[in-house]
């Protein structure tokens, strides 16, 4: 049933996107040298109906001074969608609604009590998700996945190539997210990027994995944050041309023509 409700939404949604910008404002990987890079992970998307900050990275004064520098103004975030716990995901929230607190912020129903009770204090609209949801048009969360311990939502977007997947951590792991998105949203995938967690794998287990990648047809990945240097380069190996650095301050322009 929640497969069937999903694709109906994606049948009635408005016209899909030509453009797409997605900007990599805080990570660990370097891309830009006048950013300052730390542990953690954070984009900003625009082209939809709404404006979408993904995850803040773990400090305020960084994630802002970078945002500053790539000249992103806080007032244009609409939504705020927080992947998981983790503080190096979480942390620059705070310094991110202070300067804006109209925004609606997307997060997983296990998160402590105590920190949606900060989200709503802060004049923020909290939004706790469990199951697959819609975040506006063309954009959807596939719902809290993972066991007792840490527990993530995935972002999904519907474009006109596919589905664009972008993971904070991949704590359920990579894998599993693919082949959940594809199918509920019942589409191919175009990108699949943001942090893979593979730092502790070995070289054939990271292998095994691009095999299923490339199984489920993958077209374009941009893995990083805590993928891991080595299974990096095996993406960056396998998929070529179709891979994506996603240090930090890189700017995707994804264009959709008929």
């Amino acid at each position: 049933m929640k497969k069937i409700i999903l694709i109906l939404i994606i049948c009635l949604s408005p016209i899909l996107a030509d453009k797409i910008v997605i900007t990599i404002l805080y990570n660990n990987i370097a891309y830009n040298d006048d950013l300052t890079t730390a542990w953690g992970f954070s984009c900003f998307i625009k082209g939809l109906e709404k404006n979408i900050l993904f995850d803040t990275g773990g400090d305020g004064e960084i994630m802002l001074d970078n945002m500053e520098k790539l000249k992103i103004e806080p007032v244009n975030i609409d939504i705020i969608f927080l992947s998981h716990i983790h503080h190096d995901h979480v942390g620059a929230l705070w310094n991110v609604i202070e300067k804006n607190n109209e925004v609606t912020v997307y997060l997983p129903k296990s998160f402590p009590e105590e920190f949606k009770g900060r989200v709503k204090k802060s004049g923020a609209i909290l939004i706790s998700v469990d199951k697959p949801i819609e975040i506006c048009d063309n954009v959807f969360s596939n719902g809290e996945l993972g066991g007792i311990w840490i527990k993530e939502q995935s972002l999904i977007i519907n474009t006109k190539k596919g589905l664009i997947i972008v993971t904070g951590c991949a704590h359920p792991g990579i894998v599993n997210i693919v082949k959940t998105a594809k199918e509920l949203l019942n589409k191919n995938i175009y990108l699949v990027m943001g942090g893979f967690h593979l730092r502790s794998y070995s070289e054939n287990e990271v292998k095994n994995i691009i095999k299923e990648l490339k199984e489920l047809e993958v077209t374009k990945v941009g893995p990083s944050h805590c993928t891991g240097g080595r299974p990096i380069e095996l993406f960056r190996e396998s998929w070529g041309e179709d891979f994506f650095d996603l240090g930090c301050g890189a700017i995707f322009e994804l264009e959709f023509e008929d």
